[in-house]
């Protein structure tokens, strides 16, 4: 008498083909939905700050002593936002990494625009002469940076966090 073949053998515990196959599907298609929001969370980023990069070149608040620094970081972070999403799919822990300087770099201009008197003395402490025309300020593109920025470490920070 032959052997039983082991699929139809009864009571082993070796696994069959497609069970080995059910958790790498399972890991795959929750790999591409991490990926995707990673890049979604990238992208909703880079919007606001492109914009800014587009709106904010050539102006006075460019060339300025006191504010020039707050968008050339912009400017650059909204580069590195460009390059997070690009790798985003390839190397998802670098991505976030990238990111997240990217969010560090951008966040302060969105703050600039959004509340200006804490701002500035909060970055150049010491007396001032005179007040400022507001404390805050309804800025609707600043206000959806500080939220994709939020959103972005949020999802980012979760991907450096989480080991898959």
């Amino acid at each position: 008498m032959s052997a039983p073949s082991r699929a139809v053998q009864l009571g082993s515990t070796e696994p069959t083909h497609r069970q080995l196959l059910e958790p790498t599907e399972a890991w795959m298609k929750n790999s591409r939905r991490r990926n995707l929001t990673q890049a979604a969370a990238c992208l909703i980023c880079a919007i606001p700050a492109w914009r800014y990069s587009f709106v904010l070149e050539g102006t006075e608040f460019w060339g300025s002593r006191a504010t020039g620094w707050l968008v050339s970081s912009e400017d650059a972070g909204a580069y590195l936002l460009v390059l997070g999403l690009v790798l985003t799919f390839r190397y998802r822990r670098i991505a976030a990494v990238v990111t997240v300087v990217a969010c560090a770099l951008c966040l302060p201009l969105y703050l600039c625009e959004v509340a200006p008197g804490p701002f500035y003395r909060w970055v150049f402490p010491g007396k001032y002469m005179g007040f400022f025309p507001a404390d805050y300020v309804w800025a609707a593109w600043a206000a959806a940076g500080i939220v994709s920025v939020a959103i972005a470490l949020y999802v980012c920070l979760a991907a450096l966090l989480v080991r898959s």
